[in-house]
């Protein structure tokens, strides 16, 4: 699943090329992508253009030039693509290579004036488009904790949101309404910089792990956005290119190899239901 590094490098490139655009059409291929009134999403669209882009969380949130918002969450393997003179950008989960457009996983893409597109495309379907106004748009927010990347995720915020939790402090770290932005990946390689098993009740992490924690998750995350994400790959010519922070990770996909930081071996588990490697040596 697309995280914080990943939709925050979709963001940054996508701004840079379709902002100020004049969206002319709309294809609704897949309706149960569409949270909104398919008629009115159309209405909402056609004719208007995205004057920001911003993130909430792992939500792409583009702002409209005549109001409302445009919510683009891309859940499990959601990708937005922009196609313009026969080049594309992708974004999200990195499967399906992207070929053809649309193609069968398409669910909804934009012409702009330009004739440039932005498709969404999502094998599973979890992922959704969503109009909203000011006023949804406020309550949406509401109900998300602090952002990963916020200087105000401090060691006091972080001790508040630990506190008496009996539930493993990985569980917490990816409560969006707690902390928004953090998933399994990025979960797995904060704990393991910050030496603290992901199976430890949150409650029981010591003000010298809160701070290590607190100093590992914007090195990580910023580390990730920088290498363009895990997932992100940006097809620009026929070889397409591929996000570098897959080199950097230290626990997430390494099950089995040793730790580079003992001769220890890097674990498999399950934390929460999802699947968690961490070190039993480097990790207390």
């Amino acid at each position: 699943m697309p995280e914080l590094p990943e939709v925050e490098t979709i963001k940054t490139d996508l701004k840079g090329k379709i902002t100020g655009k004049k969206i002319t059409g709309i294809e609704i291929i897949g309706r149960g992508s569409v949270k909104s009134d398919p008629e009115a999403f159309e209405k909402v669209l056609k004719g208007n253009s995205f004057k920001d882009i911003g993130r909430l969380g792992k939500i792409v949130v583009f702002s409209l030039e005549k109001g409302s918002f445009l919510l683009i969450h891309l859940k499990m393997t959601g990708q937005l693509i922009y196609e313009v003179a026969g080049k594309t950008i992708a974004g999200g989960h990195p499967e399906p290579k992207v070929g053809r457009l649309p193609n069968s996983f398409t669910r909804a893409y934009f012409t702009f004036e330009d004739g440039s597109k932005l498709f969404f495309n999502d094998i599973r379907r979890f992922g959704y488009l969503k109009i909203t106004d000011e006023e949804e748009f406020r309550k949406i927010e509401g109900g998300y904790g602090i952002d990963a990347l916020s200087p105000e995720l401090n060691e006091k915020k972080l001790k508040e949101i630990f506190d008496k939790r009996k539930k493993a402090v990985k569980a917490v770290l990816m409560e969006q309404e707690l902390i928004a932005g953090i998933g399994n990946i990025y979960a797995d390689e904060i704990l393991f910089e910050a030496g603290v098993k992901p199976q430890r009740p949150a409650g029981s992490i010591t003000d010298e792990e809160i701070k290590k924690i607190r100093e590992a998750t914007p090195k990580i995350l910023r580390i990730a956005v920088e290498n363009r994400g895990t997932t992100f790959r940006d097809y620009v010519d026929a070889n397409g290119g591929t996000g570098r922070h897959k080199e950097f990770l230290k626990v997430y996909g390494r099950e089995g190899e040793p730790c580079g930081k003992c001769k220890g071996k890097i674990k498999l588990t399950r934390v929460a239901g999802r699947s968690t490697r961490y070190c039993d040596i480097c990790q207390k």
